[in-house]
């Protein structure tokens, strides 16, 4: 299997919304919070277009991952997420190749950090720590033991204060509650 990894471009747009409704796909067969998230950072203009990558097998889309732009209390930061493969291509690296592809173009990019909020055991193998030890506290205390850190190579350890993802996560937090 040979995946090859590219920046979204808007023909990709149904084709990524239809990874995201596949690879979060509700148990009630419900609406895919995740996929609409994407569309939803992409209409308000936070989606960080170098960070926003394709994985393709045979010239399809078979995952994607998103960086959007977020703060740090006033500072700028970076926000990862969501990350969707298909189910079909699960736990066969497209996945792991996302990770690294938009690390390394964050990186690239002279970013700091990238925030995640995700399964600390997992995602340690990319470098993330846990937020609150570097000083960066969730919105919600609940968060504080999967809130991540990946420092990058231009971290210089002043990133201080409260993550706060970009607006379009509101919605995604508030369904999460109910």
């Amino acid at each position: 299997m040979f995946v090859i990894l590219r920046r979204e471009v808007p023909n990709d747009h149904a084709a990524i919304f239809a990874v995201h409704t596949a690879a979060f796909a509700r148990p009630d067969g419900g609406d895919v919070p995740e996929a609409k998230l994407v569309d939803a950072l992409r209409d308000d203009g936070d989606v960080i277009p170098a960070l926003s990558l394709v994985a393709l097998i045979n010239k399809e889309v078979v995952g994607h991952v998103v960086c959007s732009r977020a703060s740090i209390d006033a500072c700028p930061s970076v926000g990862l997420g969501p990350l969707g493969v298909l189910p079909t291509y699960q736990r066969r690296g497209v996945g792991q190749a996302l990770m690294h592809g938009v690390l390394a173009a964050a990186d690239a990019l002279d970013e700091q950090a990238v925030v995640f909020l995700g399964d600390p055991g997992y995602y340690r193998r990319f470098g993330f720590q846990l937020a609150r030890p570097l000083g960066i506290l969730p919105i919600d205390p609940r968060w504080a033991e999967h809130l991540q850190v990946r420092p990058l190579h231009a971290w210089d350890g002043s990133l201080h204060g409260t993550f706060h993802y970009a607006t379009a996560f509101d919605g995604l937090w508030r369904l999460e509650r109910s």
